[in-house]
């Protein structure tokens, strides 16, 4: 029970979790038991969880490498392991945010090593901001733009993200990726 410790993997009730954070409690009666907060790997759910004392958890080995986004093919996405230039291939639903995913951009891709030493894809990790440049947007009369309104603007992604009136069509844009949000246009 010892082996828990924040920021390793374990698996439990067929799923992955990530430690996130872990007390010891040691009662004056009964048995010492562990509190743990978890976070899915897949879901991002975090949920919390008392394991006993005698309980045996197991150890999940995950492993990541760099890969650069190739390309998309109806419902699959393409990418490139940068050291050993393998290509791999993963289904659109097991990916978040693949709005904001641009040809040749360093994402982590994060894999479970079963006991039979077999590799099975667990989740994406993109960079939390990128650069896009606004492939369309509305023109705003100058008058319009006193109030400070915003504007939907459609990416070279093929994303559409909410923008400040003053964006035009050919900015660069960094965008926070996490919340789906601008942060600033880049000169």
């Amino acid at each position: 029970m010892n082996s828990i410790k924040k920021g390793i993997y374990i698996q439990w009730n067929k799923d992955i979790y990530k430690v996130i954070d872990f007390l010891h409690v040691k009662p004056g009666k009964g048995f010492a038991f562990i509190k743990t907060k978890l976070k899915n790997v897949i879901t991002g759910n975090i949920l919390e969880y008392n394991f006993s004392s005698r309980h045996k958890i197991k150890i999940a080995e995950i492993y990541f490498s760099f890969y650069k986004y190739l390309y998309k093919e109806k419902y699959f996405f393409y990418f490139m392991n940068e050291t050993t230039y393998n290509q791999i291939q993963i289904e659109k639903k097991l990916i978040k945010n693949t709005e904001f995913l641009k040809e040749g951009i360093r994402v982590s891709l994060f894999f479970h090593i079963k006991d039979n030493g077999e590799k099975s894809f667990l989740f994406l990790k993109m960079p939390t901001t990128i650069i896009l440049k606004v492939k369309y947007t509305e023109s705003v009369k100058r008058s319009d733009t006193i109030n400070n309104s915003n504007k939907i603007a459609v990416l070279e992604t093929g994303s559409k993200l909410l923008v400040p009136s003053f964006v035009n069509i050919g900015d660069l844009l960094k965008i926070n990726i996490e919340n789906k949000s601008y942060i600033e246009r880049i000169k």
